[in-house]
Formats: structure tokens, C-alpha cells, sequence
């Protein structure tokens, strides 16, 4: 198999994690931001998803001259103004434990009925090469933000994003059960199929 090596913009180790269980078996192989010697900061200044994974993968394919993915994700939560969205990592500080964080958004939401629960993880994907050329996704997974933190797989906020369909959160779910019906699962299936036809 002639394997094709993209860099993953991100230093998130579940984000590398899922990537990579997500791409088992494919021609794709990823090579972690840490492996590489980049270790400038990427100043975030897109006023969403899409605009944000452009310009870290844009960045990076620049200084590195390789095949870039960006990805930026998050939740949004309709009852809160769709936040906290494109700042979902930055919610309350980038150090700040997710355990504090998603004990937060739960507060925010006491007394908020099911019906109004609605939310949903986005996930946007740019793949930049050195020449320029770029590819752009983006895929959501739908649920409700839940009464309690559960779970022990995932990462972030996945403990309180409930799927009424499975009646659990997404990190009650198998990490194979979450990558099959995930906005990052979706988005990458979609980016891996459009790299490789790009390349036939």
C-alpha cells in the first residue's frame, strides 16, 4: 500500500487519538504536530469552524511545505446562543479541567427542559497542501446536553453530550460506536474519500 503522510495540526492527544482509530487501514497516515519541530502559536482569528481549520492548516502547510489537516471543533448549544462554539477549548481558560468546564454549562443550564437541550458538536476540516490547493468539510453529530457528567471514554465535552437514540452521553459509548456516528468520524471518512480521489 502506498501509504500518504499528512500532518495533523493540533497537539490535542484524544483529537490525534480519534484521527487515528478513524483512519485505521486507509492510504492515510498521520503525523502529530509534535513530531515535526512546529511550535509556533496559531493565532485563531476566524469567526468560525470552517475559517479556523483553514488557518491552521494553511499555517502550518506554509511553514512545513507538507500536506496540512486542519480541524476545529466544538459545541454549540442552542439554549446558550449556540456557545460555547468556536471557543469551545477556550471556554473559561484553555487549562481550565473539561471536568470544571462541561460542571459549568450544566449549571448554566439548570431548570432548561429536554426539548431545549438541543446541541450539537460541529467539526470543520481543512486539508492545505504546499501548493496551495485546499480541501474543506465540515459535519455535525446531533444529541442534547444532559443533567449529569457520565462517562469515562472521549474527551471534552463528550460526558454531558447525550444521544437520545442510544440513551447515553457519547463518552458512554465504545470509542468504535462513537467514531462511526461522530461529527469528526463523518467529516474525515468525507476528507479521506476526497484526497484520494484527488490523487487517482
Amino acid at each position: 500500500m502506498n501509504e500518504k503522510k499528512i500532518v495533523l495540526a493540533s497537539s490535542n492527544k484524544g483529537k490525534l487519538r480519534e484521527v487515528r482509530e478513524i483512519l485505521a487501514g486507509s492510504e492515510l497516515s498521520v503525523i502529530p504536530l509534535s513530531e515535526t519541530g512546529f511550535t509556533d502559536e496559531i493565532e485563531e482569528t476566524g469567526e468560525t469552524f470552517a475559517e479556523n481549520a483553514f488557518i491552521k492548516a494553511e499555517t502550518v502547510a506554509k511553514a512545513l511545505q507538507l500536506p496540512v489537516l486542519g480541524d476545529d471543533s466544538g459545541l454549540e448549544i442552542d439554549a446558550l446562543g449556540k456557545e460555547p462554539g468556536i471557543r469551545s477549548a477556550r471556554f473559561m481558560g484553555r487549562e481550565t479541567p473539561y471536568s470544571e468546564k462541561n460542571a459549568a454549562l450544566l449549571k448554566k443550564l439548570e431548570g432548561v427542559p429536554d426539548e431545549k437541550r438541543t446541541a450539537r458538536f460541529v467539526c470543520a476540516m481543512a486539508l492545505v497542501y504546499p501548493d496551495g490547493r485546499s480541501l474543506q468539510v465540515q459535519q455535525t453529530m446531533e444529541g442534547r446536553i444532559g443533567y449529569e457528567i457520565k462517562g469515562e471514554n472521549g474527551f471534552g465535552y463528550d460526558p454531558i453530550f447525550f444521544l437520545p437514540e442510544y440513551g447515553m452521553t457519547s463518552a458512554e459509548l465504545s470509542p468504535e460506536e462513537k467514531n462511526a456516528i461522530s461529527h469528526r468520524g463523518k467529516a474525515l471518512r468525507e476528507m479521506a474519500a476526497l484526497i484520494l480521489e484527488g490523487e487517482k
